[in-house]
């Protein structure tokens, strides 16, 4: 019998206690790969037509003045912008009655915290990303040093978390300012946490996205090249503009790309 033809239908007969997927030749495992790229490519669109849709949700103003305790003491919601026009807050849960307090916090929102990469990149897309529980200061300082953790971490001490879904399950609320005028414009929790931790997870997710051209976002939205304004995050304010070279370079890789998508 033609080996071709029963190859497709064989299985893993090893060690791992169940039925695998068929073995095939390299080159019938590229089909195959070519095949499913067609609907990941599938998926990426439909991502990013929902982060489309999510830059044009509504707006809340936010009118209560909400009060946080911070390293330094009492902060508003405000001052937890950081200057900046975005803000992500995440509700985790670190306090008493809550499995694993006082060494640790919640395991999930452990995980999901050791998840979060260099803030610097999502600072320079003018977002911050803050934590929120109702542990005091001293013990979050504690629990930070202890998992490695940096994000900036803030005691609730009002009804902010009831206010915005948080009370009971963690979640992150999105917001934008306009100079001192704040508006709540996403919020996700539950499954919808899973993917949070990479810069792109939280900018798609923001009001401004990630703030570049080929976004479809509406008109007079801020938005620049891509590629462009990556940079190493150490060296964001050592280095304002894009490097000559990383351009050149960034450039070329697109256009690469480009010519390969444009063939498929």
């Amino acid at each position: 019998m033609d080996k071709n033809k029963t190859e497709g239908t064989q299985h893993h007969q090893g060690e791992l206690g169940f039925k695998t997927p068929p073995v095939v030749s390299p080159e019938a495992w590229e089909a195959a790969r070519k095949a499913m790229l067609v609907k990941e490519k599938a998926f990426v669109k439909a991502r990013d037509t929902l982060a489309a849709e999510r830059r044009r949700m509504p707006w809340t103003a936010v009118e209560k003045a909400y009060v946080f305790e911070g390293p330094k003491g009492k902060v508003s919601l405000l001052d937890l912008f950081e200057g900046r026009r975005q803000l992500i807050v995440y509700r985790a849960f670190f306090e008493p009655g809550v499995f694993g307090w006082p060494e640790h916090a919640c395991r999930g929102c452990s995980l999901g915290a050791d998840q979060v990469s260099h803030l610097s990149h999502l600072n320079q897309r003018d977002t911050t990303l803050v934590y929120v529980s109702r542990a005091p200061q001293a013990d979050i300082a504690r629990l930070k040093a202890r998992m490695g953790w940096t994000m900036p971490w803030y005691t609730l001490t009002d009804n902010f978390d009831k206010d915005f879904g948080v009370d009971e399950w963690h979640g992150h609320n999105v917001f934008v300012r306009d100079g001192e005028r704040i508006f709540r414009t996403y919020f996700i929790n539950e499954r919808g946490d899973e993917a949070m931790g990479s810069v792109w997870s939280y900018l798609d997710i923001t009001a401004l996205g990630r703030q570049e051209v080929w976004e479809d976002s509406p008109a007079g939205y801020p938005q620049t090249p891509p590629y462009k304004w990556w940079n190493w995050h150490d060296n964001y304010d050592a280095e304002a503009s894009p490097n000559a070279k990383w351009v050149e370079v960034s450039s070329a890789k697109e256009a690469t790309w480009r010519d390969a998508e444009a063939k498929t």
